[in-house]
């Protein structure tokens, strides 16, 4: 019978096992030089025909990607010993020199403050002499410089305003949210006081205000109103038809007869036609 394995076996099967060292070299591989005449073999990319130099494998539209390799460069890198980046060639003696003392930042000597020329009372000088042209003007400045003294220069200089020592600058924070205002129906309330303060204020308004009597009309008022009765002429007749009585009556009943001729007299300022029977003027 086959011996049986015991849990010491199973253990050594999960042991961890050491890590797998790895060069610099591995980790970073040198970079991809240019192509050369030497690194072309038959049957590549870059094969060509001719004369082929190494110049022609360093020109990024002529060098063609080798299938499942990267497109190359074409650009030459530094040996191996080449430093990348800016090298600041300092005098500060690095971190001894700079826990050892502190190199304070020493103030320039301020030059002599120059003071501004008085334009105004050169020329008013200028106009008082009786020189009037740019050119005297000019030779006039250059014999009488006169300038501005500091005590009238910070005069028209404007001083800083004057602030409280305790003043804090920024932007006023907002308020906070009254939750328990929204949550109490707070402004309902008021909103509801509000409308019955201004109906109780309506109601008084209308309980002190005069009630006129009533109003009379007067004859001038009765005039304005009137309509003067418009007297309709009777129809043209020949003289010799007057007597005649009409041949057709298509009305039933002369109510009838008279209604259609007072609807006629209505319509006739909105109809055309000389006996104002045709279309009516406005749609």
């Amino acid at each position: 019978m086959p011996e049986a394995k015991t849990p010491c076996h199973d253990l050594t099967r999960w042991k961890k096992k050491p890590p797998v060292r790895r060069t610099v070299s591995q980790i970073c591989p040198p970079p991809r030089r240019p192509l050369t005449v030497a690194d072309i073999q038959p049957g590549m990319e870059n094969e060509r025909l001719g004369v082929v130099r190494d110049s022609m494998f360093q020109n990024p539209l002529i060098v063609k990607a080798e299938l499942g390799k990267p497109r190359e460069r074409s650009c030459s890198l530094p040996g191996i010993n080449f430093n990348y980046g800016l090298y600041i060639r300092g005098q500060d003696g690095g971190v001894p020199e700079a826990i050892g003392h502190w190199n304070v930042f020493k103030q320039q000597p301020t030059c002599p403050h120059e003071l501004s020329r008085d334009y105004i009372a050169m020329n008013r000088g200028a106009v008082k002499a009786g020189l009037v042209t740019a050119r005297e003007n000019f030779h006039y400045r250059q014999l009488n410089d006169i300038r501005i003294s500091d005590q009238d220069d910070r005069r028209l200089k404007k001083e800083p305003p004057t602030l409280p020592p305790n003043m804090t600058f920024g932007i006023r924070a907002r308020p906070s949210t009254p939750f328990f205002d929204l949550l109490q129906h707070r402004y309902q309330q008021l909103w509801v006081q509000e409308q019955k303060a201004n109906q109780k204020a309506i109601k008084l308004e209308k309980k002190h205000k005069v009630i006129l009597g009533k109003l009379y009309e007067t004859r001038s008022s009765q005039l304005r109103k009137y309509k003067p009765p418009v007297k309709l002429d009777a129809l043209w007749h020949m003289p010799h038809f007057q007597k005649v009585g009409p041949h057709l009556d298509t009305f039933p009943t002369e109510a009838h007869r008279q209604r259609a001729f007072k609807a006629h007299r209505e319509e006739c300022a909105v109809r055309q036609g000389t006996l104002r029977m045709g279309n009516y003027t406005h749609p």
